[in-house]
């Protein structure tokens, strides 16, 4: 039999859609209050949302009418017009307040302006009561005591008090920035753990400037200075929608997409599509399985976006999804490409494990290292003798060798006689022309190469380490891409004498497949029987390379891209493949030009940063950064 469900029913239904946890009831409530007009949202809890919930704010309160009819199911204020597409407003389903307060029970206090005194109302588990006067001053305070106590099947889902807090506090924390303007405050238990203070200026000649500025000062409020100094400033336009924000550096990302954050028209979502069109955008330069981490702010015209997907208003759909991807992967790139910084959380972390390799392992110890041998403090004319050896301004002291105790002097002298006569295999000393670059360059002048694989370079304030493999993958890639789009495409060397493969039957059919794709990229190729391909021509930049092993490897590729990427994807993924194998290799011996020139090259590159795929292809240290490693600071 069909009957209609009664108003409680229906109320916990949307409920259920609408309140996932404590931290999606305040975020319906701070919402509300931020369409109201407030500049300052104070939220209180107790338990992690589950015994109170209290959201106070300073916007436009409501008359005792207005009140009444604010807890009834599709009774709002914001959708002005019978367009559902015309919606300016946070929210517009008017399901918020009513789906509350049939789980707990709510309280709403208010004051509109222009009447002489608040009211309050009381909500019991979807029994609306009567309004009555109150003394609110001003805007409203919505509290919310036993949140699901009338469905103990949604509060058993709940997790611990500090899981559902630290979920309070991050959905405040996305909503706060895209609202710089708004004071926010967290209080959990009475304890206050987080203030985020309103960003306004009043140069009204440079609005849009400032609102830039203050956008970016939040996010470095809500995220953290250091994501904020090693971040990439958006500021792009296409028609009438804009796009603004940080990127995060490629090295700086994370194992998981929490640190995308997607904002449309001021709009907090978490849309699949436009993480994949982020991803898109880093493509070849983050490692497999890590995410970057954005702040995006997407703002298009009203009637090109539909916010009406879901209850939750998480997800959104584009008119033109296109143009969205297009503005996204240009601005990202673009911005990307402009940088080839890495982030400095590598220099931090090489100086946090080389301290722990030093201090950690007991090799430290008082007066001694390692075997118990005695260490040369300075100081006088014998060992140990200084009683304030373990000042760090001591260590700024430069001490002459004639005062240097004679055991010193000859292991120093030794030392050099043997770094004149041999160096070591380890390290390359050819730096006859070393000493002609000036370290002003961003990558500084190479110094020497360490295991002849990386180059120290030494720069105005600090140094750096490049790891030659790495970078020049970088750079051949970029080569090889520049070559593709040209009109005559990359450059081809025929074989004189054409190499068979037989990389398999999956392979074979697959790299048939893409025959025209590769051939575009240079590499020719044709079938050659059963399981069999015959290669005639390679790419000219690569030289001399492991033919078969390459070939094999874009199979691969092919094979893991080829249903789940677009077809610029698949060949950038081939490139990145190809230009693995004409890169120079780690062991290959360089002189003070060829590291040089290296570094010059990468710093005229886009996103020499990182490597084909993803890894950092150098390593920044401050001098202020060494000099703490050795206690100098």
């Amino acid at each position: 039999m069909i009957r209609l469900l009664p108003d409680r029913i229906i109320n916990q239904i949307a409920a259920g859609e609408v309140i996932e946890r404590p931290a999606s009831a305040i975020k319906e409530l701070v919402e509300n209050a931020i369409d109201a007009g407030a500049n300052q949202i104070d939220i209180s809890l107790a338990d992690g949302g589950r015994t109170l919930i209290a959201v106070d704010d300073n916007g436009a309160g409501m008359n005792a009418d207005h009140l009444r009819l604010s807890v009834e199911r599709h009774a709002t204020s914001k959708l002005n017009t019978d367009d559902i597409m015309e919606i300016h407003y946070l929210g517009f389903r008017g399901e918020a307040l009513p789906s509350i307060g049939s789980v707990s029970a709510m309280t709403i206090t208010s004051r509109d302006p222009a009447d002489d005194n608040g009211w309050t109302l009381h909500v019991d588990y979807g029994q609306v009561g009567e309004v009555a006067p109150s003394s609110r001053q001003k805007g409203t305070r919505v509290m919310v005591e036993h949140l699901f106590a009338n469905v103990p099947a949604r509060l058993k889902f709940l997790k611990t008090d500090r899981t559902e807090t630290a979920q309070i506090i991050d959905m405040t924390r996305r909503i706060s920035m895209a609202h710089p303007d708004i004071g926010f405050t967290v209080t959990d238990n009475g304890r206050q753990s987080m203030v985020l203070v309103a960003r306004q200026t009043s140069d009204h000649q440079n609005h849009q400037n400032n609102q830039l500025d203050n956008q970016r000062a939040r996010i470095r409020d809500a995220m953290g200075a250091e994501f904020a100094d090693e971040a990439l400033a958006l500021d792009a336009k296409r028609d009438a929608m804009t796009l603004t924000g940080l990127a995060g550096l490629p090295t700086f990302n994370k194992p998981t997409a929490a640190g995308i954050h997607l904002y449309v028209n001021g709009r907090a979502i978490r849309d699949k599509t436009l993480i994949g069109t982020v991803r898109a955008a880093y493509a070849d330069t983050l490692p497999r399985g890590r995410y970057p981490v954005v702040v995006l702010f997407l703002n298009v015209p009203s009637e090109d976006v539909d916010v009406n997907v879901h209850p939750a208003k998480a997800e959104v759909r584009f008119q033109d999804a296109g143009i969205i991807r297009s503005l996204v992967i240009n601005a990202l790139r673009a911005a990307i490409d402009s940088d080839f910084r890495t982030s400095g959380q590598l220099g931090q972390t090489a100086l946090g494990m080389a301290s722990h390799q030093q201090y950690g392992r007991g090799s430290y110890s008082g007066g001694s290292y390692g075997g118990g041998r005695p260490a040369y403090r300075g100081g006088g004319s014998s060992y140990g003798a200084s009683p304030d050896w373990q000042n760090p301004a001591h260590y700024n002291e430069t001490l002459p060798i004639s005062d240097m105790p004679p055991q010193a002097r000859l292991a120093d002298d030794q030392h050099h006689i043997h770094a004149q006569d041999q160096a070591p295999d380890h390290v390359t000393t050819d730096t006859s022309n070393a000493d002609d670059i000036t370290t002003d360059y961003p990558l500084g002048a190479a110094k020497a190469q360490l295991h002849k694989t990386y180059i120290v370079a030494e720069t105005k304030d600090g140094m750096v380490i490049i790891d030659q493999h790495a970078a020049h993958e970088r750079l051949v890639l970029e080569r090889m891409k520049a070559q593709r789009d040209q009109a005559g495409g990359i450059e081809r060397q025929a074989l004189l004498i054409p190499e068979v493969i037989e990389p398999g039957a999956a392979a074979v059919m697959v790299l048939l497949d893409h025959a025209e794709m590769l051939a575009g990229l240079g590499l020719v190729i044709e079938s050659f029987g059963d399981g069999a391909i015959l290669v005639r021509e390679m790419p000219a930049i690569l030289g001399q390379t492991n033919i078969q092993q390459l070939v094999k490897d874009t199979a691969e590729e092919l094979l893991e891209h080829d249903n789940s990427q677009s077809l610029e994807a698949r060949m950038d993924h081939v490139l990145a493949t190809m230009s693995c194998y004409g890169s120079v290799r780690a062991g290959r011996p360089l002189n003070a030009a060829e590291m040089n020139a290296l570094l010059r090259e990468m710093e005229d590159t886009p996103r020499s940063g990182q490597c084909n795929h993803g890894r950092p292809t150098f390593v920044t240290l401050s001098l202020a950064d060494v000099e703490k490693l050795f206690g100098r600071r």
